[in-house]
């Protein structure tokens, strides 16, 4: 796994000033290479997720129902956004995150350090269980296993969350997003038992494919909006620093106010670490 350092900034009245951070762009030499498993890796967001575990030099492990939708992201990958995304430190399998035994494939093998959980999907496509249903089915496997980190997206507004959603959005929730969000919490709750892993739900405010900002807000207050690209970051650092400070807890993130995190990667704080 990477080993790195976190710096964290508070602020009093975070929700009336939004500090501006940006995450320095150093080579991935200077951390140590993961093996990561991404589910519904053709997702927007969780390709996002790929493509920059990617580039960091990790090894990742794809499934999906759909492969030849997987392309490089808007957000991240700048003018080769839309081109096939392929890399020899990239599996892909074809299947879905309900079926143990597509999901097994992932493991069988690969030494995986860390999961990414990012499914998605119209209810009618996939059903009014699937998320809870998959995330069921993907962590009995990461026991059997013996993987302990996952990152979960879900969305600002599930969970003890909802009073942060905006107006409109809490409208959503309680008429056509419904069905959607009595699977986001069930599968936050199905997360939370599982006392023997060290879990992260992502609950990210509005979502854009923008390109990564390098702020990513943990807020308390109603959410604003955040790039996939950044979800994506904050995702991943959730499995692989060992210290991330948002272990067996459930962080609204945004790019406008409250506490702001970012991964600390001068030199000083690389020098000893690795």
């Amino acid at each position: 796994m990477k080993i790195s350092a976190i710096l964290l900034t508070s602020f009093s009245g975070a929700l009336a000033f939004s500090p501006t951070f940006h995450v320095p762009k150093f080579p991935s030499s200077t951390s140590l290479s993961a093996n990561i498993a991404v589910f519904g890796a053709s997702g927007l967001t969780a390709s996002e997720c790929v493509y920059q575990a990617l580039n960091n030099g990790d090894k990742v492990f794809g499934l999906t129902r759909n492969p030849s939708n997987l392309v490089i992201p808007k957000g991240s990958g700048g003018d080769k956004a839309d081109q096939k995304l392929s890399n020899p430190n990239l599996t892909l399998i074809g299947g879905s995150a309900t079926e143990a035994g597509d999901v097994a494939k992932i493991f069988e093998g690969n030494d995986i350090d860390g999961v990414v959980i990012a499914l998605g999907g119209k209810t009618k496509d996939v059903g009014t269980t699937m998320l809870t249903d998959a995330t069921k089915t993907i962590l009995n496997a990461m026991k059997a296993n013996g993987v302990k980190r996952v990152s979960v997206v879900t969305s600002i507004g599930a969970g003890d969350s909802k009073d942060q959603a905006p107006f409109m959005f809490k409208v959503l929730m309680a008429t056509v997003m419904k069905n959607i969000f009595v699977d986001k919490n069930n599968q936050e709750e199905l997360v939370k038992s599982s006392s023997d892993l060290e879990w992260c739900i992502v609950r990210p405010g509005g979502l854009t494919v923008e390109p990564p900002t390098g702020v990513i807000n943990v807020i308390e207050g109603e959410a604003g909006s955040i790039a996939r690209a950044d979800v994506a970051q904050f995702c991943l650092d959730a499995i692989t620093v060992d210290d991330f400070p948002y272990i067996n807890k459930a962080p609204c993130i945004s790019s406008v106010g409250g506490t702001s995190w970012v991964k600390d990667r001068s030199a000083k704080a690389r020098d000893g670490m690795e």
